[in-house]
């Protein structure tokens, strides 16, 4: 079964470059494009893909309020902002509207493919640098049940490698374990740590 990814998109040449590059991907399939966070309340819910991929500025609502209006509508579809925005502001509030992943626009094609296959298995695909500004953004004090929290040994090595900007794929490389192990270890990191995303699992380890 392919992976079936939306796009939302305002700008007709990279939607169009974004339909391509998925369509052209073995194991992925372009499900709908849309060109406005109204054209996507509409349809999406109907496609139900499995990955989105959501600019922030678009005519209209915005990407974050798209996002906020789709989690309880599909509430298993995984979204990833691809923007040119680097705004502290706006990607925490991409993650708290319920945005799973966070890339710019300039990052290379492959890349953009790596993270939808990441967010669909479980991962949380973030550029590094957006990663480290969220992480520097995020440096408070933590709630109690956060800081109490206990982490496997294996799960602390995962948790170095998320802070030093480190995907799944190149986890599993340095520690000889396979890609889905990784992002189980990422998923027990969350709900052990009680948060949503990579960035504030980062930001609760550097914080114990």
């Amino acid at each position: 079964m392919s992976i079936r990814v939306g796009i939302v998109e305002d700008n007709r040449s990279v939607r169009e470059n974004l339909a391509l590059l998925i369509d052209g991907t073995p194991g992925l399939s372009c499900a709908v494009v849309c060109a406005s966070a109204e054209e996507a309340l509409k349809n999406l819910p109907d496609a139900a893909p499995d990955v989105v991929l959501m600019d922030i500025h678009l005519p209209g609502r915005s990407g974050i309020e798209c996002v906020a209006q789709l989690r309880p509508l599909l509430p298993r579809t995984q979204v990833i902002m691809l923007t040119v925005e680097e705004n502290t502001e706006l990607i925490f509030e991409s993650l708290k509207a319920g945005a799973t992943g966070y890339l710019v626009k300039h990052v290379p094609p492959e890349e953009i493919l790596e993270a939808i296959s990441q967010v669909h298995h479980g991962g949380a695909p973030m550029s590094s640098h957006i990663a480290r500004l969220v992480v520097t953004a995020f440096r408070q004090a933590p709630p109690k049940e956060a800081a109490d929290a206990r982490l496997t040994p294996r799960e602390e090595d995962i948790l170095r490698l998320l802070a030093k900007g480190h995907r799944s794929k190149e986890i599993a490389d340095e520690l000889g374990i396979g890609a889905g192990t990784v992002n189980t270890h990422i998923r027990h990191i969350y709900e052990n740590l009680h948060v949503r995303s990579r960035a504030e699992a980062v930001a609760r380890f550097l914080e114990r």
